[in-house]
């Protein structure tokens, strides 16, 4: 999954709520190496999207995070809430994506594993 523009928009179509208006992908080694390190907070609306990734830690980190880790027809395979710094998740073989998102948006949106998830591209003004 390639953007243009590298940003989209995340919605739970199983709740029929909105996890992110503004999801970063990072979907280059490099991307995928930096994360969300360097950033103060991960204010609602924000995340990053990390494909492909089977797992992702927390070290460096200055703030808590909520993951979703998603099938390749982005499905909810596993959730971790409020997942502190300098930690990591185990490795999840089946896993195709991981979705990082600022902490306690699992619980606003009611997120639970086997819900789908889509992914539509945000159009940003350059």
């Amino acid at each position: 999954m390639r953007f243009r523009n590298k940003t989209v928009r995340a919605v739970n179509t199983t709740k029929g709520t909105v996890l992110g208006e503004c999801i970063r992908v990072a979907d280059t080694g490099l991307s995928r190496i930096i994360g969300l390190l360097g950033e103060r907070k991960l204010s609602p609306g924000d995340g990053l999207l990390i494909v492909p990734s089977q797992g992702v830690h927390t070290w460096g980190m200055m703030f808590p995070i909520d993951i979703v880790v998603l099938d390749g027809n982005w499905n909810v395979l596993a959730l971790r809430r409020r997942m502190r710094q300098f930690r990591m998740t185990r490795i999840f073989w089946k896993a195709a994506a991981v979705l990082e998102l600022p902490s306690g948006m699992l619980d606003s949106t009611a997120t639970a594993i086997g819900d789908a998830l889509t992914f539509d591209r945000v159009e940003t003004s350059a």
